[in-house]
């Protein structure tokens, strides 16, 4: 039988999504967590990794069992016996088939930019001094959607069979003393928010033109794109799937 398991976490204290040898990550936790209270290892599958330092409000992953298993227990135990930074939202039983990673058909993310000195926004934003054109910055932002190829966003040697994405949405909006950039697409590459939010804000900032981005989508040189902005302001925020894979 095969479960998909919804959680949040954040991210602050944890390297990564992934299992690692030598470092600490939700999964890890997780799994640990899981083994302790069904009585087996238990591996997990997510619908894809974030790197260390970055948050989720939705991630999705599935597992396995042999035998049926009480949901709204397991939720309950589960948060339990997890630390603070991670909670488990919901247990639900899925087609045996069902792939967190592969049957996801959106994923969305936020990165939150502070203007403004705020000790309480400190470790879940960029502080970002200078004032920003939030037009020129939406402007680019929609110059996106009309591109495929983002290598010049990808991590460096990353290992992927296509740098092909479908970008849905990107759109920066103010809030308060704060600006916030969500994006949705098929699929993102390692740092690919990351770096077009480092490539914004330098629009923003008129170190950049406008139609300087076209160049740099074109180019497909990461060298030629902005920087890559820090982990912290970035929150994984859904994962999107089709209602038939769930059981009920």
């Amino acid at each position: 039988m095969r479960y998909f398991l919804e959680l949040a976490y954040n991210g602050t204290k944890y390297h990564g999504w992934q299992r690692q040898p030598n470092a600490i990550t939700v999964q890890e936790v997780v799994e640990d967590a899981l083994a302790t209270l069904l009585r087996k290892k238990i591996a997990i599958v997510g619908a894809g990794r974030t790197d260390a330092g970055v948050h989720a409000k939705q991630l999705m992953a599935h597992f396995d069992i042999s035998m049926p298993i009480d949901e709204t227990q397991l939720v309950y135990k589960l948060n339990a016996l997890l630390p603070q930074e991670i909670v488990i939202t919901s247990v639900r039983e899925v087609l045996e088939e069902a792939h967190a990673r592969f049957d996801a058909i959106s994923r969305s993310y936020i990165y939150k930019v502070t203007l403004k000195k705020d000790p309480f926004a400190f470790g879940g934003s960029y502080y970002v001094k200078k004032t920003l054109d939030l037009d020129a910055m939406n402007k680019a932002a929609s110059m996106l959607l009309n591109y495929t190829n983002f290598k010049c966003f990808s991590k460096s040697k990353t290992d992927v069979k296509t740098y092909n994405c479908t970008i849905m949405n990107a759109l920066w909006k103010q809030e308060g003393q704060q600006v916030i950039f969500a994006i949705t697409a098929n699929r993102f590459l390692r740092n690919m928010v990351r770096a077009i939010v480092g490539t914004l804000l330098e629009i923003g900032e008129g170190k950049l033109e406008i139609e300087a981005l076209h160049d740099i989508i074109e180019s497909e040189d990461r060298g030629k794109a902005g920087y890559s902005v820090p982990a912290h302001g970035l929150y994984l925020t859904e994962v999107a799937y089709p209602n038939t894979i769930y059981k009920k």
